[in-house]
């Protein structure tokens, strides 16, 4: 195996493991963890808001029906007051309309009394969506900076990516097809690594030291492979 094509390999290696740090580096941007707890606590926060602004729609339909019943009712009573006041009626008529009139009362007493309580129940429910909403929309804020943060990472990230992918083109070119094959099987059993130095008797990959007898071996043919690890030599 030519030694051009081996150092050629740990080129390769190396931009391969720069590629890899940049691809983790992608996937684990800071931003990444702040925008996933931002975006649950959104959609928390609009369930909730969703959640109160049904509790308030019902709220609301009660209050508008409440209203519609007390301005009947209301009416109903002004006109038995108008008739028992004009008079003109007989004593057993009058004093029918007079407990109608008190019946009448009583119930226009309860109406609005139920309406005002109605509507001191409605401001709190109208505050919470209302403060449930302004959550959303600093958290919306938020989130909106964020992509655009990340955007900018990816971007400059992405670029570096380019150009490290353009050079290992370049690079490979220069190895031979079986010899790349063979790097990439290790790669993917070799957590990245199939390429390694030997220096001072010493693997660069598993840092296991060889014995004369094992150098002659893992020399002896034209891939120099560790005899521990497997591994592609590169002295």
């Amino acid at each position: 195996m030519e030694l051009l094509s081996l150092a050629g390999l740990l080129d390769v290696q190396t931009l391969d493991l720069q590629i890899d740090r940049l691809l983790e580096k992608r996937e684990s941007l800071p931003e990444l963890e702040v925008y996933k707890k931002v975006h649950t606590e959104l959609q928390d926060v609009e369930a909730k808001r969703d959640a109160s602004a049904t509790i308030l729609k019902q709220l609301e339909l009660q209050l508008d029906k409440s209203e519609g019943e007390f301005e009947i009712l209301e009416t109903k009573l002004n006109e038995h007051e108008t008739r028992l006041f004009a008079g003109g009626m007989s004593a057993r008529e009058t004093e029918f309309m007079r407990l109608e009139v008190q019946g009448l009362r009583g119930q226009r007493d309860a109406m609005e009394e139920r309406v005002l309580q109605m509507l001191e129940d409605i401001d709190p429910a109208r505050d919470e969506v209302k403060s449930l909403e302004t959550e959303i929309e600093a958290a919306n804020s938020e989130k909106t900076e964020l992509e655009a943060s990340i955007k900018r990472e990816w971007k400059q990230i992405d670029g570096e990516l380019a150009r490290k992918e353009d050079r290992k083109k370049e690079a490979v070119h220069l190895i031979a097809d079986d010899l790349m094959e063979l790097y990439e099987k290790l790669r993917r059993i070799k957590e990245g690594v199939a390429v390694a130095t030997y220096d001072h008797n010493v693997c660069g990959g598993c840092h296991m030291a060889f014995s004369p007898a094992e150098e002659v071996e893992a020399f002896s043919s034209d891939l120099p492979r560790c005899v521990h690890c497997r591994r592609i030599l590169v002295a």
